[in-house]
């Protein structure tokens, strides 16, 4: 029996072999006109995703309004995304990040992210590089962790985790948990180096439909450590417990 061997036909890699002679847009099976398929990773989408907009209150005033919210445009693999966060009280804005990133498909359920991150509100701004990841965690975990380095060696980490528990097809009770580290102490806007906050709430909302969800929640906040020391030393909270009630939406 003879076996399979020697070279392979100097076609054998022709991406046009075994297509018999048809190419796209043309041949008899073009229609003057109608542009050719385009298949899911070809097209261009954009999304808006108001993850919270809601109304804080608290036991001793410094109810404020804040917002967390997330955009993007781009194709399957490659997409341009807007970040925004803050939270505005007394008609000020108090504090607010925003992040241009580049985001890059790594897997089925996570994505790279590189940009620019602004502070801005009381003190004065601060910008950084942010590099970060994305993504479903295993268990249905949404995670979203950034490591920032900034001017005048600063340097910081940003961690958020959530997660949906269904209590009915239209209720949903959502756990999150956030927290800020910085590398290096600034005074100028009363955070100190370590961890400066942390956040844990729950959020029960009813979702009239997937994309419109009003919601109602609390939130334990608290800052530590040197931070903590610049908040009490300003005359403010370094511990708060808040009743939030918003909105989540998405198109």
């Amino acid at each position: 029996m003879r076996m399979q061997g020697g070279s392979a036909p100097a076609d054998a890699r022709d991406p046009h072999g075994y297509a018999d002679g048809l190419a796209r847009n043309s041949g008899p099976y073009a229609v003057p006109g109608i542009p050719h398929l385009m298949m899911a990773d070809e097209h261009l989408f954009a999304a808006f995703r108001a993850e919270t907009l809601e109304r804080r209150f608290t036991r001793r005033g410094g109810n404020a309004t804040a917002y967390g919210v997330q955009g993007w445009f781009g194709g399957t693999y490659n997409r341009a995304v807007l970040k925004a966060e803050g939270n505005v009280a007394q008609g000020k804005l108090q504090e607010g990040r925003t992040e241009l990133l580049w985001s890059h498909a790594v897997s089925g359920y996570w994505d790279t992210q590189l940009g620019l991150r602004a502070d801005h509100g009381e003190g004065p701004g601060r910008q950084w590089l942010a590099f970060g990841m994305q993504g479903l965690a295993p268990y249905w975990f949404e995670v979203d962790a950034t490591a920032y380095v900034g001017t005048h060696g600063r340097t910081a980490l940003r961690l958020e985790t959530s997660y949906e528990l269904l209590l009915t097809q239209r209720l949903v009770l959502e756990p999150r948990i956030e927290m800020q580290l910085y590398g290096k102490d600034d005074p100028a806007r009363h955070i100190g180096r370590g961890l400066a906050e942390a956040s844990a709430g729950l959020r029960l909302r009813y979702e009239f439909t997937r994309q419109f969800a009003p919601y109602i929640g609390v939130e334990r906040a608290a800052s530590f450590g040197r931070t903590a020391d610049m908040i009490r030393a300003d005359g403010g909270r370094a511990q708060q417990t808040r009743w939030v009630a918003g909105v989540r939406f998405w198109f």
